[in-house]
C-alpha cells in the first residue's frame, strides 16, 4: 500500500469502522481536497509529499477560500495519516515535513456575542417565542450557555443518568474528559421544560432515536445540529443582530464573559473541559486584544493628563 490516497482511504475506513463517524468525514474531506489537488484520481507516493508540495496545497486550499482553521485541520489530518503510515513501515520519517504549512488554530471568526445581543436573546419575552420551534431553539440556547458552554454535540448525546441530583456528569465527546454541571435553578427549569417525553428513550433530549455509537445515530446528530443553526439564524434575524448566531456561540459567550469576570483562563479552561489552556487563550484571544488597547488607553491618557 504506498499509495498515499490508497492508504487514507483505508484509513478512514476503519475509523469509521470503529464508530469515529466524525473523524472519518473530516479524513474523507481531507481525502477529498488532496484529490482534487492532484487532479482527480492520480496517484500519489508518500515521497512526493514534500514541503514544497505541502505548501502548494495549502495555497490551494487557500485559493478555494477556506478558511485558516480548515487548512490546519487538512494538514493536521494529513500529518496523523503520515505517522501512521510510518508507524507501519509504509513511509519513510522525516523530521519537520510540516514545517512550513499552517498546524495551528486561529480565532477566523468571532462567535461571542455582545451584551446587546445577549440581552435580546435572553429575554423571558422574547419576540420569537411566538413560534414554538423558534422558543424550543432560543431555549436551548440559553440552557447551553447556563451549562458553561455545553456543546451542542454533548447536549444532543446526553444520557439520563448522566443527570443525577443537582449536577450533570459527562464525558466531552470531543475530548473524552469527564465534566460535572452543577444544575442552577435557571438550568434546571429549561432541563425540565425541554426534555424528551419518550420514557423509553435513553437521551435527555428528542434529538437521537437511533443507538449511540452507530452511523444513524451520527446521522441524526448532523441533522440536529442542522436543524438547530437554521432555527438560531432565524433568531438572529428576527431580533436583528449584528451578530451571527450558531451553536458555538453559546461556548464562546461564556468563556468570554468569564473571562470580562476576571476569571483566570486556566479555571476557564477546566470549566468547559478544554484539552489545554491553549486551547481557551484561542477562544479569548481577540477580547484579551482588546482589553491590552483599553490598559494602553489608560496610560496614554494618564501621561498626556500629567503633561499637561
Amino acid at each position: 500500500m504506498s499509495s498515499l490516497l490508497e492508504f487514507m482511504s483505508h484509513v478512514a475506513e476503519r475509523i469509521r469502522s470503529e464508530g469515529s463517524f466524525g473523524t472519518a468525514h473530516v479524513y474523507r474531506s481531507t481525502l477529498n481536497a488532496i484529490r482534487l489537488h492532484t487532479g482527480g484520481d492520480k496517484d500519489l507516493s508518500f515521497a512526493e509529499v514534500t514541503p514544497e508540495w505541502l505548501k502548494g496545497f495549502e495555497i490551494r486550499i487557500r485559493d478555494r477560500g477556506c478558511s485558516w482553521n480548515t487548512v490546519s485541520t487538512y494538514m493536521r489530518t494529513l500529518r496523523a495519516v503520515i505517522n501512521r503510515a510510518v508507524e507501519a513501515g509504509l513511509a519513510d520519517y522525516r523530521p519537520r515535513l510540516f514545517r512550513a504549512v499552517y498546524t495551528g488554530t486561529r480565532a477566523d471568526r468571532k462567535r461571542a456575542l455582545s451584551g446587546t445581543a445577549v440581552s435580546a436573546v435572553f429575554s423571558r419575552k422574547s419576540p420569537v417565542d411566538t413560534n414554538p420551534r423558534l422558543k424550543r431553539s432560543r431555549r436551548l440556547f440559553v440552557l447551553m450557555f447556563l451549562l458553561r458552554g455545553m456543546p451542542f454535540v454533548d447536549i444532543a448525546y446526553l444520557r439520563r443518568p448522566d443527570v443525577s441530583g443537582d449536577s450533570i456528569v459527562y464525558r466531552r465527546r470531543k475530548t473524552g474528559r469527564q465534566i460535572s454541571v452543577s444544575l442552577t435553578p435557571e438550568a434546571r427549569s429549561i432541563l425540565g421544560e425541554l426534555s424528551s417525553a419518550d420514557g423509553d428513550s435513553p437521551y435527555v433530549f428528542p434529538f437521537l432515536q437511533s443507538p449511540e455509537g452507530t452511523e444513524e445515530a451520527y446521522r441524526e446528530y448532523q441533522e440536529a445540529l442542522r436543524s438547530f443553526n437554521r432555527d438560531l439564524a432565524m433568531i438572529a434575524g428576527a431580533l436583528r443582530l449584528e451578530e451571527r448566531l450558531s451553536s458555538y456561540s453559546a461556548r464562546h459567550t461564556w468563556a468570554t464573559a468569564a473571562y470580562w469576570c476576571e476569571i483566570h483562563p486556566g479555571i476557564i479552561s477546566e470549566a468547559m473541559g478544554h484539552s489545554s489552556i491553549s486551547v481557551t487563550e484561542t477562544y479569548l484571544k481577540p477580547f484579551r486584544n482588546r482589553r491590552i488597547d483599553e490598559a494602553n488607553r489608560k496610560v496614554i491618557d494618564y501621561v498626556m493628563k500629567s503633561a499637561g
